[in-house]
């Protein structure tokens, strides 16, 4: 299959997009998965040529390359996903035939700018991929431009989380003389800010332990869960503005700020120097952190820390209805002007739903796309079939939200990021932070939507 694409310029795709600078506290899924990838034999595609990915070299790295190179009788080469030279290759015509993406929060842009292909076509033809065994999660990456859920499916989750649940470290807990929290029903954030606080410890004014990572993906996706779980929203029906000045957006926001006063875990202020929760959680400088089931592939070969960590349901306000949202949905998607698309659809494939897939599922790297390899998920070790058994109970909450198509996540957290440290400093009121916000985003994003005319 073929389609030809004139392009798409650097102005449109990031003006529309409303990069900002700095700010943003964004983490990734699976960070290590790549260490799960087996060296796969044979081929099963007819399709030639050569396919370049642009992902994450922790995710789809040279090792995930040659693996498909030698599976599928392809050339295969990766480069480091960066959006700025996404966007580049974008626009001179010449994008990767593959790409590293977010289903829950770039499916909407990408369909709304016809930047990724309609991959109904080859999901309707593949032998790996039935569509009686597609997850529901998976319906994030699908777009009809109005909402998610409907429409053609432009992408894929390799795996995915319910983004908002807790990971702890038991020993941190014990030398502090706390009572482990329950894994059968979910803490209060009342509660959980709380447990930060007793948790954290500090040498003087340092900190050398965190009590509490409360960032998550993202913190605008967290404060929208929060918000949800307050019984509230922040995304309008017609995803053109936002609205924080509610009382349940105010009060996630005020939750967020006290954190972040506390001192008690990583903010823009004070950013962890490892930049993502795996090694300070091992290194033991971390009580809690939010990250969903596909944490536990972090423990899986690492036999102290498998013994001190655990899994909780996500926190409740519970004013609202109780929810365990996934945010990512990590995946890859196509660039409608890519040149090899049936080589470029074999590599999804074989990485998505062949043996790559079967080996995270077996490493605990988040719950498969595909109904048919969760039972793969691990249960071997104590800490798995614990994990495991707080993931099932939480599965029944399970929620999700439309994303905008009109500004890109990264935009949004880039001006929470420039905001923050006023607030945090006291020099701005929750309201005045939320009222800041809001008009910069809505600004942002009604031009976007008048870019898309």
């Amino acid at each position: 299959m073929t389609t030809t694409n004139s392009g798409l310029s650097r102005r449109r795709f990031l003006a529309l997009g409303g990069v900002a600078a700095g700010g943003a506290l964004t983490v990734g899924c699976s960070p290590a998965s790549s260490t799960n990838t087996p060296v796969a034999t044979g081929t099963g595609s007819k399709a030639k040529g050569a396919v370049t990915v642009m992902s994450q070299s922790g995710e789809f790295g040279p090792k995930e390359a040659k693996a498909a190179s030698q599976a599928l009788g392809l050339t295969v080469k990766t480069v480091e996903y960066d959006l700025t030279k996404l966007t580049a290759m974008l626009a001179s015509g010449n994008p990767p035939d593959v790409v590293r993406g977010m289903g829950a929060t770039d499916t909407a842009y990408l369909a709304a700018r016809q930047v990724a292909e309609d991959l109904d076509p080859y999901f309707a033809k593949s032998t790996l991929i039935q569509a009686d065994d597609i997850d529901p999660v998976n319906d994030l990456w699908r777009f009809d431009g109005q909402k998610q859920g409907a429409g053609p499916r432009y992408g894929f989750a390799k795996d995915y989380s319910q983004d908002a649940m807790l990971w702890y470290n038991s020993a941190l807990f014990d030398a502090a003389k706390v009572a482990h929290p329950s894994s059968a029903e979910p803490l209060s954030f009342d509660e959980l800010l709380d447990l930060g606080k007793r948790l954290t410890k500090r040498q003087g004014a340092k900190v050398s332990a965190y009590g509490l990572n409360a960032n998550g993906l993202s913190v605008f996706i967290t404060l929208c869960g929060m918000t949800a779980s307050a019984g509230g929203r922040v995304l309008a029906d017609d995803l053109a503005s936002v609205d924080l000045s509610s009382p349940e957006a105010l009060r996630a926001i005020t939750w967020y700020l006290d954190y972040a006063k506390a001192g008690i875990g990583p903010t823009v202020l004070n950013p962890d120097p490892n930049g993502w929760d795996g090694p300070t959680f091992q290194a033991g400088r971390m009580a809690i952190a939010t990250d969903g089931y596909w944490f536990g592939g972090v423990f899986s070969a690492d036999a102290k820390n498998a013994k001190l960590a655990h899994l909780l349901p996500a926190p409740q306000f519970g004013t609202g209805a109780r929810i365990s949202p996934c945010y990512g949905a990590t995946g890859l998607w196509m660039p409608k002007a890519g040149k090899n698309k049936d080589a470029a659809w074999a590599v999804m494939e074989w990485f998505l739903a062949g043996d790559p897939a079967k080996a995270r599922a077996k490493g605990g790297w988040g719950i498969p796309p595909l109904k048919s390899l969760q039972k793969l998920m691990p249960q071997t070790q104590p800490f798995q079939k614990e994990a495991y058994e707080v993931q099932s109970a939480e599965q029944k909450y399970f929620s999700v939200m439309t994303f905008t198509p009109y500004l890109r996540l990264d935009a949004i957290d880039g001006i929470i990021g420039r905001e923050l440290p006023k607030a945090i400093k006291g020099t701005t009121s929750p309201a005045q932070f939320a009222d800041t916000v809001m008009s910069q985003v809505n600004t942002q994003l009604a031009d976007g939507k008048k870019r898309l005319r």
